[in-house]
């Protein structure tokens, strides 16, 4: 960390300051990810095992064929694996890091509060493009294709990416708060589970009961997902990539800066 401390001192763009220390922060994250790849393997097969059991045991009753409902079914499983990835991640390491005093070393440093969060998550946004970027061609491998083209498949998986950064930051919040690595695993989960299965990820929102259509209709993983599906298959998407923007930046505006005062006050 002394190396660190001497990059900083040294550069003469201190503006950027906290950006630069983020970075720093964000490659060291990284670095735990390649000894300990089990971050990116969950982010993938878990959705994937969603996708093959959805497709073959769903398929036929809700769509037809497979082949039809794999076109409904993969955009809302590429939502998925950006989601889960940063739900195991995120939060679970800044807790390990706060437990194990690691935290304390980057306090003891010149560095933005922010950094560690920050460089975390961007961090993160590498292992959502990983996860995507591998879901995607299994989705190929498996028959989907991407109608809208070339530009709509990158717009759809930058969306899916972007809502995982947003919700990052919950999880920080979460990782930050609690006391414990397995707390925070456990509330992450019975947090995103029902907002990534409470959503248009498997069937239609209008064949859904009412009582269901009412969360569903306001959950913002439907929206994203929604958005993703038109884009790639080459339907409008308009209603749907504005509405998951504005939940993306509400998200955003809210849990960053209470996850940054929360960072800021945790009882060493």
């Amino acid at each position: 960390m002394t190396t660190l401390t001497h990059t900083v001192d040294m550069s003469p763009r201190r503006g950027a300051r906290w950006l630069r220390h983020s970075l720093v922060l964000a490659r060291r994250s990284l670095a735990k990810t390649s000894r300990n790849p089990g971050v990116i393997i969950n982010g993938v097969v878990t959705p994937a095992l969603f996708l093959v059991l959805f497709l073959y045991l769903f398929g036929n009753a809700v769509a037809g064929t497979t082949d039809e409902y794999l076109q409904y079914l993969f955009p809302g499983i590429l939502v998925m694996g950006a989601g889960l990835t940063g739900l195991v991640s995120t939060g679970t390491n800044i807790n390990i890091d706060l437990k194990n005093g690691v935290t304390d070393r980057f306090r003891s440093l010149p560095i933005s509060r922010l950094a560690p969060l920050l460089g975390s998550v961007l961090a993160d946004l590498v292992r959502y493009l990983g996860a995507v970027v591998i879901l995607f061609l299994i989705g190929l491998a498996l028959g989907f294709r991407a109608q809208g083209g070339l530009v709509a498949v990158i717009a759809a998986l930058g969306l899916a990416v972007l809502f995982g950064f947003c919700l990052s930051w919950i999880t920080v919040l979460i990782g930050v708060t609690l006391k414990s690595a397995e707390a925070v695993l456990a509330f992450s989960f019975l947090t995103f589970l029902p907002l990534q299965l409470g959503s248009s990820l498997a069937t239609p929102t209008v064949s859904l009961p009412g009582w269901l259509q009412a969360w569903v209709n306001i959950n913002p993983v439907t929206s994203v997902m929604d958005a993703c599906r038109a884009l790639l298959n080459g339907t409008p998407a308009g209603a749907p990539l504005a509405t998951t923007l504005i939940w993306c930046a509400a998200i955003f505006v809210i849990f960053c800066p209470l996850a940054v005062w929360s960072y800021g006050r945790r009882d060493m």
